[in-house]
């Protein structure tokens, strides 16, 4: 069967097939019980249970099928989404949390340009050269007169597919823009960042006109689940009423705290999804007030 029948009738979903994203999409699938068996080789695999296609692409093209293309949704950076030229035409369905990184500007530590206006008319080496184009653009305007422009003596941006932070090392360019996550691999190469284009983390979008709404909502609600799901926990504790609007204050929830009577005295329970990287000051103000019995679960999944 060619890929055309396979995708007839079916939603597409596309997902980074390497690189920095692939395996947290891939956490994300399985978490929404998106089960698929990719044969060797193939980039593309049935779902179990679901009329949905799982389309495996290089994240840079991702975009691209999703705006111009038939490809329903996809999972993929933010720098990709403006670099392909698409912001407009996908819809933007959901952050998912993870991929934060930043499009940096970056010379070398010890003897480069202090800002990016020194580098007007230098030579610049990337893999996102459409943002880049545009970014030196507006530098060029402010710095140079519009018969210098004429006579060609902007920024040179040219494109490389890889190994971009080696260039200024090796002769090719006096700034590089590329992504930077820990700085790690910046550092290593001798550069430091003097600017920032753009923050970015992966995103799912969606196609203004997918074959299935219906099932695009589902699919959407599903990941969005397991996202909240690693970001939250639930929060369980008791108190007395008297007290219960300032623990609420402290615990509001995502919508608003679930809160129970209980059987003895005046008292009652309070249930909260609460940020994981905030519960233990949480419960450290819940105590102050009067709290008991707090307790913290884990979310393997959910629905907001």
């Amino acid at each position: 069967m060619d890929l055309a029948s396979q995708l007839r009738g079916c939603l597409s979903l596309a997902v980074p097939k390497k690189g920095r994203l692939h395996e947290q999409c891939l956490s994300l699938l399985k978490g929404a019980d998106l089960v698929f068996r990719r044969k060797n080789r193939l980039d593309i695999a049935m779902v179990q249970k679901l009329p949905v296609v799982i389309v495996f692409l290089p994240a840079a093209d991702i975009a691209k099928f999703v705006g111009d293309g038939n490809v329903d949704m996809g999972m993929t950076g933010e720098d990709m989404i403006a670099e392909a030229g698409v912001d407009g035409k996908v819809i933007r369905i959901a952050e998912l949390g993870f991929g934060k990184c930043k499009l940096q500007v970056q010379v070398p530590q010890d003897d480069g340009p202090k800002t990016v206006e020194e580098l007007v008319g230098g030579r610049i080496v990337t893999s996102f050269k459409t943002l880049a184009e545009k970014y030196f653009a507006e530098i060029d305007k402010r710095v140079l007169t519009e018969e210098e422009l004429k006579e060609g003596k902007g920024t040179k941006i040219q494109y490389v597919s890889g190994s971009v932070e080696v260039a200024c090392a090796l002769g090719l360019a006096d700034g590089v823009v590329d992504l930077v996550e820990s700085g790690e691999t910046m550092r290593a190469a001798g550069l430091h960042a003097i600017s920032t284009i753009l923050s970015t983390q992966a995103i799912l979008i969606g196609n203004k006109h997918p074959s299935n709404p219906e099932l695009v909502t589902k699919i959407s609600s599903r990941i969005l689940g397991v996202v909240a799901s690693q970001k939250y926990v639930l929060l369980n504790y008791n108190i007395e009423r008297v007290h219960l609007k300032q623990a609420t204050l402290i615990t509001p929830g995502r919508r608003a705290p679930t809160i129970s009577p209980l059987e003895e005295g005046d008292w009652v329970e309070v249930q909260a999804m609460v940020l994981k990287d905030e519960v233990a000051r949480k419960m450290d103000e819940l105590q102050t007030v009067g709290a008991h019995d707090i307790l913290v679960f884990n979310i393997s999944n959910c629905r907001v």
